[in-house]
């Protein structure tokens, strides 16, 4: 048995299809659960909605609770940490990481930021250790995992190469972070023409879903054969 971890980061409550103004990016994320629960429905599926609840930012105190050792730590550092701990721990437990992270103003929405920078953690999700010289840093996070990062964007050709790529910072945002724990398999699935409500947003829509649908069957075959094997 897996253990998928959905993330939502979309300001918007409801689904694209289902609500006039719903999310795109969640109602990619719900397709992946519900065509994954159909290839592996014995799987575990945990949801954390950062788009409604956001973490708290990082803070002072939060710095310093988190690079004093463990078991120095007083009462308030604990409890400073707390989120942070929780957060870390949902993302040692899954296998398959799939977020949810629509473009805002080119970048991650502040709520997904937030989520980073409380799952990014000295100790916990990379060692640090001045004796190693230049590169004193290093990943933590167990190999094996899986990031997808479903998007949506108003604009269209963000996609690597294209017209606007210069401008995407979205998915190399949340790459670059995560492979530095040390999730690398990354898996990219974006919707585009939003801001033109046109038949280009539909077409957009279908074939980011079908894609998805590949995804799942890949993902779920392999995971089907390494269990045989």
């Amino acid at each position: 048995m897996r253990s998928i971890l959905r993330i939502d980061s979309s300001a918007r409550s409801g689904l694209s299809g289902d609500s006039r103004f719903g999310s795109h990016s969640r109602r990619l994320t719900e397709r992946f659960v519900a065509q994954w629960r159909g290839h592996c429905p014995h799987d575990r599926i945990v949801s954390r909605d950062v788009g409604a609840s956001s973490p708290k930012p990082v803070s002072g105190n939060w710095i310093h609770a988190a690079f004093t050792p463990a078991n120095a730590r007083e009462a308030w550092m604990e409890e400073a940490l707390a989120e942070s701990d929780e957060l870390v721990d949902e993302l040692l437990a899954a296998d398959i990481i799939v977020a949810g992270v629509p473009m805002y103003n080119f970048g991650m929405p502040a709520q997904f930021k937030a989520y980073i920078d409380n799952i990014v953690r000295v100790g916990r999700t990379f060692g640090f250790d001045r004796a190693r010289g230049d590169v004193p840093y290093w990943p933590l996070v167990p190999a094996g995992k899986t990031l997808v990062i479903l998007s949506a964007r108003g604009d269209y050709d963000y996609g690597p190469g294209r017209r606007l790529a210069h401008m995407n910072h979205v998915e190399p945002g949340v790459e670059t972070p995560f492979a530095y724990i040390g999730i690398t398999d990354v898996h990219r699935i974006a919707i585009e023409y939003d801001e033109f409500a046109d038949q280009r947003l539909q077409a957009s829509i279908a074939t980011a879903e079908a894609a998805v649908d590949r995804l799942v069957r890949k993902m779920a075959r392999s995971d089907a054969a390494a269990t045989a094997a």
